[in-house]
């Protein structure tokens, strides 16, 4: 069985990206990483999580927490050198993210939903 540890590790993303897409979609850990892993493979996903980790900051900077939104700075500058491909002038529209979203989440086993 995969711990949420391997899950993470799989998806060619860090803890701390997980953390981001978790924390903007409002999901469990093990479902940010399974979703996160599905993003990073799609033509768009990689901008997609770019814009996730983006609004993070913003709602961040907006509610004052100096610290988290710092963290998040870190946490983008490093997804942006690993993921040269985001550099790209298309955004991820957040309708279309969020029909990836919800496209993932229907195939998930119902615990995880």
């Amino acid at each position: 069985m995969l711990c949420l540890e391997d899950c993470i590790a799989l998806s060619s993303l860090t803890e701390e990206e997980v953390a981001a897409i978790a924390e903007h979609e409002h999901l469990p850990m093990m479902v940010a990483a399974e979703l996160g892993n599905y993003l990073v493979q799609t033509p768009d996903g990689s901008r997609c999580i770019k814009e996730m980790i983006r609004d993070d900051i913003r709602v961040a900077h907006e509610s004052d927490n100096l610290v988290h939104e710092l963290t998040l700075k870190l946490v983008l500058h490093h997804y942006l050198s690993c993921h040269p491909e985001t550099t790209g002038t298309a955004r991820c529209s957040s309708s279309g993210g969020q029909e990836i979203v919800r496209r993932v989440l229907e195939r998930m086993p119902p615990r995880y939903a």
